[in-house]
C-alpha cells in the first residue's frame, strides 16, 4: 500500500496542473470571446471591408468675361493589377517591357519599382507604373492590349491653369500633398471650391484583392466662382511688365473697385505644385519672394502723396490756385536745407505748374503752414492708413502723426518732419491697392472697395472734398501729363490721360552707391480713358528703379497696349 502512496501524489499533482492550465485557457477564451468581443469582430470586418473616398471635382475660376483661368483637366496613369502569382513570368516580364517602351518611363530598369511590381503581384495588390499617360500612348496600350488582365487606367481630374504664371496671385495654388488651397482664392474659396467627398464601401479577400464595391455616396463637385479679372488686360499687363524687375502693376474700374489685371513680380506658375518639387527648387523660390503679394504691399509713396497736401492746403485756404512760388533749389526750415529734385531750381512756377514738375518747393512752404495731424486726417479721408478690406489680407500702411510717433517710436514729433511728410517721405506708407484707389476717387467723388470676386457687394464712401479741390487736382494731373513729368504718355493715340508720377527715396543718398537695393521706388499712376470707354485706373510700380521714368516708360507699353486691344475690337 505504502508503494502505491508516491503514485498517487504524483497523478494528484498532474491534475492539479491540468486544471490551472485548463483555468488559464477558458479564462483566455473568455477575456477574447466574451470582453474584446466587439473589438475583435469590429477588426475582422476591417479586414474585409474598406471604406474609401470618392474625389470630389474642384470648381473652375473664370475672369470677368467667362475664360477659364483655372479649372480641371483628365489625367491618366498606368497601373498594374496583381493577379496572385509567385514571380513574374517570362510574359509579364515581356509585358512590362513593352509598357516602358511606349509610355518612355523607367519600369524594368527600375529595380525598387520592379521589387514592388512582384510584391504587389504576389498580394492582389495595385501598383502605379507611369504617370499622366499622353493620350497617343494611353490609345496605344488600350489597342493592344484590351483584355490584359495585370494592366490598369486610373483616371482622375488634376489642376489645371492654362495661363501658366499669368494672374498666380490672383489664383493662387493647390497643393498636390494637402489638396488644398494654399494660397489665394484657391486658398480663400478653398471651402466653395472643393466640393464634397464621396465614398465606396470596398469587400477584400484575405489576400487583399476587391471583390465587391458598392457607391455608399456620390461625390459633389466644387463651386465655380467669377473673378474681376480681366485675362486680356492682364496678358498685356504681363507682358509689358519687365521680368528682371520687381514690383507691381494694377489695372482698376473706379467706379465700382473692380481689379481688371493684377501683376506682382517676381512671380510663379501655380502649376510648379501639382507634382513634387525638390528642396533646391523650394529654396530658390523663397530666395526671390515670388508669393509676396506687392500690390498689397506698403511702399513710400513719395511724390503722389503730393495731391494729399495739396487737398489739405486747399480745404483750409492755405493755398491758392494762381499762386507763383519762387523754387531756387532748395528751402531753409530749423537750421537744415530741404532740398528739390531739381537741384539748381525751376525758377517761377503757378502752383498747378509747380504740381506738374512735382517742385518739392511748394510743399515745403505749405509744411511750414500746416501741422502733421492736418495732413494725417487728409491722408486718412483718401483711404490712406487703414486697410482696403481687399479680399486678400493688405498692409494698412503708415500714415504718421504725433500720437502715432509718440506711441510707436515714444519721441515727440518735430516740424521738419511735416515737411518730409508733404512730398511723401519721411514714416509714410502705402500700398499700390490704396494709391489707385485714391486716384480713382479723385475722378469719381468716392473710395470704391477693390473687389476680386464678381460676387462682392460694391461698396463705396464719399469724399468729403470741394467740387473746387477736386477738379483742381484733375486740372493738375492732366498738366502732367501735357507739360510735366508724364509727358511719355501724351501722344498716345484716341488716348486722354491725367496721371502722376513719383521717385520715392527709401535710404539717405549716401547708401544709393552702394548696391541697387538702395535705389528709389518708380511709380506711375494714371486715370485713363480711350475715346468713349469707360475710363480706368492704371498703376506701375518698379521698386529700386532709381527714376520715375523707368515707371513711365512701362507705363506708355501699357496704355499704348491697351488702346490697340480695344481698337482691334471695335
Amino acid at each position: 500500500m505504502n508503494d502505491l502512496q508516491p503514485i498517487d501524489s504524483r497523478l494528484g499533482s498532474i491534475t492539479i496542473a491540468l486544471i490551472c492550465v485548463l483555468f488559464l485557457i477558458s479564462s483566455r477564451l473568455f477575456y477574447l470571446q466574451i470582453i474584446w468581443n466587439a473589438y475583435y469582430i469590429e477588426r475582422s470586418e476591417k479586414n474585409f471591408l474598406r471604406i474609401e473616398a470618392i474625389p470630389s471635382q474642384r470648381g473652375t475660376i473664370y475672369d470677368c468675361h467667362g475664360n477659364l483661368i483655372a479649372t480641371n483637366r483628365p489625367v491618366a496613369h498606368l497601373i498594374w493589377n496583381g493577379t496572385g502569382n509567385r514571380t513574374l513570368s517570362q510574359q509579364q516580364k515581356k509585358l512590362l517591357a513593352h509598357l516602358e517602351a511606349i509610355t518612355e518611363s523607367s519600369i524594368t530598369s527600375n529595380a525598387q519599382l520592379m521589387q514592388s511590381i512582384v510584391s504587389a503581384e504576389k498580394r492582389y495588390k495595385q501598383i502605379l507604373l507611369a504617370q499622366d499617360i499622353p493620350l497617343q500612348q494611353l490609345s496605344q496600350i488600350t489597342e493592344q492590349y484590351p483584355d490584359a488582365p495585370n494592366i490598369g487606367i486610373s483616371t482622375h481630374f488634376e489642376r489645371y491653369y492654362p495661363y501658366g504664371p499669368y494672374a498666380s496671385h490672383v489664383i493662387g495654388y493647390l497643393s498636390r500633398q494637402v489638396d488644398s488651397g494654399q494660397m489665394g482664392l484657391e486658398k480663400i474659396c478653398n471651402d466653395l471650391l472643393k466640393g464634397q467627398e464621396g465614398s465606396v464601401l470596398k469587400t477584400i479577400n484575405s489576400t487583399g484583392r476587391n471583390i465587391t464595391e458598392t457607391t455608399e455616396q456620390e461625390s459633389l463637385a466644387g463651386r465655380d466662382i467669377y473673378t474681376t479679372i480681366d485675362i486680356n488686360l492682364q496678358r498685356i499687363a504681363e507682358q509689358v511688365y519687365p521680368e528682371n524687375h520687381s514690383g507691381c502693376l494694377l489695372i482698376m474700374d473706379p467706379e465700382n473697385g473692380a481689379i481688371r489685371a493684377l501683376v506682382s513680380r517676381p512671380t510663379f506658375d501655380p502649376s510648379l505644385f501639382l507634382k513634387p518639387i525638390s528642396y533646391e527648387t523650394w529654396n530658390e523660390l523663397q530666395h526671390k519672394k515670388p508669393f509676396l503679394n506687392r500690390a498689397t504691399n506698403p511702399y513710400p509713396p513719395g511724390s503722389i502723396f503730393k495731391l494729399v497736401t495739396i487737398s489739405a492746403a486747399l480745404e483750409n485756404g492755405l493755398l491758392h490756385s494762381d499762386q507763383i512760388w519762387d523754387c531756387k533749389g532748395f528751402v531753409e526750415f530749423a537750421g537744415r536745407k530741404y532740398w528739390c529734385h531739381r537741384r539748381w531750381g525751376h525758377g517761377e512756377l503757378s502752383t498747378p505748374q509747380a504740381f506738374a514738375q512735382s517742385c518739392n518747393i511748394l510743399f515745403f512752404e505749405l509744411g511750414k503752414l500746416m501741422n502733421i495731424d492736418l495732413i494725417a486726417d487728409y491722408a486718412r479721408q483718401f483711404g490712406l492708413g487703414q486697410s482696403t478690406d481687399f479680399l486678400f489680407a493688405d498692409h494698412p500702411g503708415v500714415v504718421p502723426s504725433r500720437d502715432w510717433k509718440m506711441l510707436t517710436k515714444g519721441e515727440r514729433w518735430w516740424p521738419g518732419e511735416t515737411l518730409s511728410v508733404t512730398i511723401g517721405q519721411s514714416f509714410l506708407l502705402a500700398t499700390p491697392l490704396q494709391i489707385a484707389r485714391m486716384i480713382g476717387s479723385i475722378f469719381t467723388g468716392y473710395l470704391a472697395k477693390p473687389r476680386i470676386l464678381e460676387s462682392e457687394l460694391v461698396e463705396c464712401s464719399p469724399l468729403d472734398l470741394k467740387p473746387l479741390t477736386l477738379e483742381f487736382l484733375r486740372r493738375s494731373m492732366r498738366l502732367v501729363v501735357t507739360r510735366g513729368t508724364g509727358k511719355k504718355v501724351n501722344d498716345i493715340p484716341d488716348m486722354k490721360v491725367y496721371a502722376k508720377t513719383s521717385t520715392a527715396q527709401i535710404t539717405d543718398f549716401a547708401k544709393r552707391k552702394l548696391s541697387t537695393d538702395y535705389l528709389e521706388h518708380a511709380w506711375f499712376v494714371a486715370y485713363a480713358r480711350y475715346k468713349t470707354e469707360k475710363p480706368l485706373v492704371f498703376l506701375v510700380l518698379i521698386e529700386n528703379a532709381g527714376t520715375s521714368q523707368v515707371a513711365s516708360t512701362i507705363a506708355k507699353e501699357l496704355l499704348c497696349a491697351f488702346r490697340n486691344l480695344h481698337s482691334a475690337h471695335l
